[in-house]
């Protein structure tokens, strides 16, 4: 097969699958992320029972998921300073970057000082919003909630929302199940 029949498949097949994905899901996604299944690939990576990641989401290192979490489009997932760990029931969203490792110190001596590193782990019934970043070191509790756009460098207790850059406490999760609720504090009053 020349590069250009190659070229006319792929595109033929591209086609083929956005006009499938249109159809059934109402939606246009990259190539490979509409073409390759998700759940297949969190398999191969020996994440938990039903748990799904894009295609286009990068994982280096050691990283762990686990049932039925949910990583998105776009994600990195870098645990090569120390690994990474998801609980199960996650939603970590588009875009989100968790790191455990940096490089200031590293840079900012002319590389005579080493990279700091430190695993990061996030429990269970977490929802990590679109473009947060949770740096090395951090430990992220169960049934939390890290606001969109988020800069998360410090532990989070359970049942905690945070949000900002940096992220601090905003609120609470409160019930169980079906009647779990997020409880936003604003100037000492819930609402």
């Amino acid at each position: 097969m020349s590069p250009a029949e190659l070229r006319r498949a792929l595109e033929e097949l591209r086609l083929q699958r956005e006009a499938e994905l249109k159809a059934r899901f109402s939606r246009s996604l990259p190539f490979a992320d509409g073409l390759f299944d998700r759940w297949e690939r969190a398999r191969r990576l020996g994440f938990g029972e039903g748990a799904s990641i894009y295609d286009s989401a990068c994982v280096i290192g050691e990283v762990t998921a686990g049932a039925r979490t949910w990583i998105g489009p776009w994600a990195m997932l870098d645990g090569s300073g120390g690994g990474i760990r998801i609980g199960a029931n996650c939603s970590i969203s588009a875009g989100v970057h968790v790191y455990t490792h940096d490089t200031v110190l590293w840079a900012l001596s002319g590389g005579r000082l080493k990279r700091r590193t430190g695993a990061v782990s996030i429990g269970d019934c977490v929802h990590v919003g679109a473009q947060s970043v949770i740096v090395r070191g951090v430990t992220i509790g169960n049934m939390v909630v890290v606001g969109a756009n988020s800069f998360v460098n410090r532990d989070v207790p359970d049942r905690t929302i945070v949000a900002g850059t940096p992220a601090r406490p905003i609120g609470r999760v409160e019930g169980e199940g079906e009647g779990v609720r997020l409880v936003i504090e604003r100037a000492g009053k819930a609402r």
